[in-house]
């Protein structure tokens, strides 16, 4: 199978990288990797992956059987416009908020689509990528694309109805993430505490927290109560954060990040 990806950025270069260096390219599933953007330099950076440089979108498209795109959602239907797909080729969306519909409405009735939104701890292979199975791919099909993901991560199946509302829970929350740390980082600046002690262990803290939620077998409200002695420090720390409405203001985070998935795709949100 030959895989072709259309846009090199960050995600799109994190994921070449990974599947090349995989057991998919290693057995031959994936015979080549190619790439075409706009930037040249960005393509010459990966040729020391194996990654095979095309002239044009066309060509790239011409060439593969499974064809990535991975360019910014508002351009994608542009870029759609000029090309020739084939009715045969799986088309692998990783644009935000970009149903199949759109696709199709910009390339061909019967395209073969499985949507994809992975995020940037892809790029050191911890990401965290849901798909969407769409009509017309097989199972065989979905498999290997489920099979690419994990090459960087980890890959959930989730409906395609709900790819939209998933990017706020794994897409964009390590941005929101990062935020908070900053908080917690930035108060520990204010009292004195040395910078790179106080990130690597904030970030162990993240790590072995993350950790406990899916490993531990404990809720996350029995987690939150292991931590939190009567009486103690982090019960001191939550009412804080319960002043602040913490969830409440999680939840508006969610809802208007899902909101504008839906403005970049020129649709309606129903509720």
């Amino acid at each position: 199978m030959k895989l072709g990806f259309l846009g090199a950025g960050n995600m799109g270069t994190a994921m070449m990288r990974g599947i090349a260096a995989s057991d998919l390219c290693k057995s031959g599933e994936i015979n080549q990797i190619y790439a075409f953007d706009t930037d040249a330099e960005k393509l010459k950076k990966l040729a020391d992956a194996g990654i095979q440089s095309c002239e044009s979108a066309q060509a790239l498209c011409d060439t593969v059987d499974f064809l990535v795109l991975a360019v910014k959602p508002q351009v994608l239907g542009g870029v759609l416009d000029a090309l020739r797909i084939r009715s045969e080729q799986v088309i692998i969306s990783i644009c935000a908020g970009i149903s199949a519909e759109f696709i199709r409405s910009h390339t061909i009735a019967d395209a073969r689509i499985i949507l994809c939104m992975p995020n940037t701890p892809l790029m050191l292979g911890l990401g965290a990528t849901a798909l969407a199975k769409c009509d017309g791919i097989t199972d065989p099909e979905f498999q290997l694309a489920m099979q690419m993901f994990a090459t960087c991560g980890i890959a959930e199946e989730i409906p395609e109805n709900k790819m939209r509302e998933i990017i706020a829970v794994n897409s964009s929350s390590p941005a929101f993430l990062y935020l908070y740390a900053k908080g917690f980082l930035d108060y520990a600046k204010s009292e004195g505490l040395d910078d790179g002690a106080a990130l690597r262990l904030f970030a162990q803290a993240m790590i072995g927290s993350a950790k406990m939620m899916t490993d531990s077998g404990y809720s996350i409200d029995e987690l939150i109560k292991m931590v939190s002695s009567p009486g103690g420090t982090t019960l001191a720390g939550l009412d804080q954060l319960y002043q602040g409405e913490l969830t409440g203001v999680v939840d508006r985070c969610c809802n208007a990040c899902t909101q504008r998935a839906y403005e970049l795709a020129g649709a309606e949100r129903k509720k």
